[in-house]
């Protein structure tokens, strides 16, 4: 079994679960301040809705894509490619959103949820609910975001899942560690790394999201050659990528490893072509910079609050 398919969604299970972590330690950590740990139960209560709710959206996705699969529709090599690449995009524009702006907001992050707690607690009948959508809304933006990953990972087969879940594993034993056990982790430059090993994901992803527009393309015109045939203008060496940059199957095949390995952390593809060489360039140029110039801005001054975990900022 090839596990080297589990670590992209290991690294982005575990960010994406570590930020969840920390809106739900800030959360009980403000309860049990307020002397309100009454409240808990509708934080883990939250929690356990965003949780099946990113699975269930997982599960359609999947379920979605595993149907055109082993489908006899005529259609569906056309459609199954082009929901790939729409997940692919929708990821790529999520990941890349989170990337950027939560790097820029993490300095405030703690104050904005603290101050959204109290505002929900100011009502004491509606206090329970508000501790809920608070925690349920937080958890399941990040599955939702974790699980248009995986969907657009489906081709990889089952391996991804099992990256999910040790990721979600180690978020929690993070999470533990600081609200729990008090243990003080430089948050700081665990996102800064694991935020740029996900930016190189991200751009393999660009690559990945226009092979399948690719091949959606190239379904369509051979179903329909006399109405779309000519939108593959680079044919035969693919039908809109342009020509072929390079082509190492004999030297460096992306199937074994290190090539395997290339392909998952750093988006190399052992057959690549123009148009892809230029999306990854661009995606690294436009928003990997953005990201790296939001990585020069100060860290925030850690809370005063003694009885509290330091946070260090994430920017």
């Amino acid at each position: 079994m090839n596990f080297s398919a589990a670590i992209p969604t290991f690294v982005v299970t575990l960010r994406e679960g570590v930020e969840a972590a920390l809106v739900v330690g800030i959360v009980l950590a403000a309860l049990r301040k307020a002397q309100r740990t009454h409240l808990n139960a509708w934080v883990y209560g939250g929690i356990g809705v965003g949780l099946g709710g990113s699975v269930l959206v997982g599960v359609l996705l999947s379920g979605l894509l595993a149907g055109l699969d082993g489908s006899t529709w005529a259609y569906a090599p056309v459609v199954k490619p082009a929901l790939a690449a729409l997940f692919c995009g929708v990821a790529i524009a999520m990941l890349s959103w989170m990337l950027i702006w939560m790097t820029q907001q993490a300095k405030s992050l703690k104050a904005e949820i603290e101050t959204a707690l109290s505002a929900a607690l100011e009502g004491s009948q509606q206090a329970g609910w508000g501790v809920f959508g608070l925690v349920a809304i937080a958890v399941l933006r990040e599955g939702f975001e974790t699980v248009l990953f995986l969907a657009a990972q489906f081709q990889q087969g089952p391996v991804p899942l099992l990256g999910a879940i040790a990721g979600l594993t180690g978020a929690v034993v993070i999470g533990m560690l600081l609200f729990w056990l008090g243990i003080k982790i430089n948050l700081r430059q665990f996102f800064k790394f694991m935020g740029i090993l996900l930016l190189l994901i991200v751009a393999g992803l660009v690559v990945s999201a226009l092979k399948n527009v690719d091949g959606a393309i190239a379904a369509l015109s051979a179903l329909q050659p006399d109405t779309f045939g000519g939108l593959c203008w680079s044919w035969p060496a693919s039908c809109l990528l342009g020509p072929q940059v390079w082509d190492a199957r004999g030297v460096l095949p992306d199937t074994t490893f290190p090539g395997i390995l290339l392909k998952t952390l750093f988006g190399y593809r052992q057959q690549l072509y123009a148009l892809q060489a230029v999306g990854y360039l661009v995606f690294l140029g436009t928003v990997g910079r953005r990201y790296l110039r939001s990585l020069d801005a100060p860290a925030a001054p850690p809370s005063p609050a003694p009885a509290q975990p330091t946070l260090v900022s994430k920017s």
